[in-house]
């Protein structure tokens, strides 16, 4: 299993709204990928300009499936463009 932790810090406000709502498009689309165990996107409650994808993959196949779809090739550069994006990665 592949655990990703994706924190996000926006660059301004109107950035993080954007970012967010890729955020929660991706998650919508990534959810019903094959491989997906958990997939969700977590507000900040001290932090207004950061929130957290949580992502659980089965395998790294799965994983790398992932990448290569039209939704994580357009949400992915969507949110980059509003901020900072650091991930940790975890292999169970």
């Amino acid at each position: 299993m592949i655990r990703l932790n994706c924190f996000f810090k926006a660059n301004d406000g109107e950035q993080y709204k954007t970012a967010l709502e890729a955020a929660k498009a991706l998650t919508s689309y990534s959810q019903h990928h094959e491989g997906c165990i958990a997939y969700d996107v977590f507000q900040s409650a001290t932090r207004p300009d950061v929130f957290l994808i949580c992502e659980t993959w089965q395998d790294a196949a799965s994983l790398d499936k992932h990448s290569t779809t039209p939704e994580f090739k357009k949400y992915s550069p969507m949110m980059r463009q509003c901020g900072e994006m650091k991930v940790e990665k975890f292999e169970f």
